[in-house]
C-alpha cells in the first residue's frame, strides 16, 4: 500500500512538473503577442505565391494535372494540411532540441537535470506548450485560409485526428534522438532547420511525393511520416493514397511503437556518455 501510494504521488509530481514547464513556456510565448500573429500569418505568406502560381495551371476552373497525381483538384487545401503537419514536426524538433540548447547557454542544464525526474519527461514538458500553441495557431490559420483561399474539409476530421495521434507520438522518438545529437553537436540552429525541412519536404509536405524523381522516391517512401501526411489528406480531402489507407495507419502505429523507445534509448546512451566525459554542460 505504501509503495503504491508513493508511486501515485510520484506520477502526480511528474505531471505537475510537466504542466509547470508548459505553463512557463506558454507565459513566455504570450509575452510577445506579435509572435503569435506572425505564426498564423507566416505559413499563409509562403502559400500565397504557390496559390497564385497554381492558378496559372487551372483549366476550366480545375487543375487536372494536379488531380492526376492526387485525386483532388483542391491544391490549396492539400498544401495547407501539409503546412499544418509540418508545424507539428517543427514544434517537436524545436521544443526538444532548441530548448536543450537554451538551457546549455543559460548554464542551468546540469542543475535542472539534478531534479528527481526523468530526463525524458523534462524534454516532453518543453514540447507540451508548443504543441498546444501550434494547435491553436493552426486552427486560426485554417479559418483565415478559408476566408482568403477557400479552404474546405470534405471528409472526416475525426478520423484524420485519430491518424495524427500515433504520428505525433512517434515524432517524440525523432525528438529524443535529435536531443542526443544536440548534446554532441551543441549548435542545433542549422541542424534543426535542415533536418526539419528535409524531413517535412521528403515526406510530401508541399507536393505529392509521386512527382519525385525515381532515385528520391524510395527515400520518401522509407520515411513513415510520408504515410501520415498521405493518410490525413485522404481522410480530410478524399485524396488518393499511396497504399490502402488502413495499411498507412498500421505503419504509423508500428513507427510509434519502435521509434519512441529507440530514440529514447539513443538519447540515454549519449547522455550517459556525456556525463562520463563531464561535457554535459559545455556550450
Amino acid at each position: 500500500m505504501i509503495d503504491t501510494s508513493l508511486s501515485q504521488v510520484s506520477w502526480h509530481s511528474y505531471l505537475a512538473a510537466i504542466l509547470a514547464i508548459a505553463k512557463k513556456d506558454a507565459l513566455h510565448f504570450i509575452r510577445y503577442p506579435m509572435n503569435a500573429v506572425f505564426r498564423i500569418i507566416q505559413p499563409l505568406i509562403w502559400i500565397a505565391p504557390v496559390y497564385f502560381l497554381s492558378l496559372t495551371f487551372v483549366v476550366d476552373g480545375s487543375n487536372t494535372g494536379f488531380a492526376g497525381y492526387t485525386g483532388t483538384t483542391d491544391f490549396v487545401s492539400f498544401i495547407l494540411l501539409g503546412s499544418i503537419l509540418s508545424n507539428y514536426i517543427n514544434a517537436v524538433f524545436w521544443g526538444i532540441g532548441y530548448s536543450l540548447r537554451e538551457e546549455m547557454d543559460s548554464g542551468v542544464l546540469e542543475s535542472n537535470w539534478m531534479a528527481p525526474m526523468s530526463r525524458g519527461l523534462l524534454l516532453v514538458g518543453r514540447t507540451v506548450a508548443s504543441l498546444v500553441i501550434t494547435t491553436f495557431t493552426s486552427v486560426a490559420m485554417l479559418v483565415l485560409a478559408r476566408l482568403l483561399f477557400g479552404f474546405r474539409a470534405t471528409g472526416s476530421v475525426l478520423a484524420a485526428f485519430g491518424t495524427l495521434v500515433p504520428m505525433l507520438v512517434a515524432l517524440y522518438g525523432f525528438g529524443f534522438a535529435f536531443a542526443a545529437l544536440v548534446l554532441i553537436v551543441r549548435e542545433p540552429n542549422m541542424m534543426v532547420d535542415v533536418l526539419s525541412y528535409l524531413v517535412s519536404s521528403m515526406s510530401g509536405a508541399n507536393f505529392p511525393v509521386n512527382v519525385l524523381p525515381r532515385f528520391l522516391l524510395p527515400i520518401s517512401l522509407a520515411i513513415p511520416l510520408t504515410y501520415g501526411y498521405d493518410a490525413v489528406r485522404s481522410y480530410v480531402l478524399g485524396t488518393r493514397t499511396l497504399i490502402p489507407v488502413h495499411y498507412e495507419v498500421i505503419i504509423l502505429v508500428g513507427f510509434m511503437i519502435v521509434m519512441v523507445p529507440a530514440g529514447y534509448a539513443f538519447f540515454k546512451l549519449v547522455e550517459r556518455r556525456c556525463r562520463q566525459l563531464g561535457t554535459l554542460g559545455f556550450h
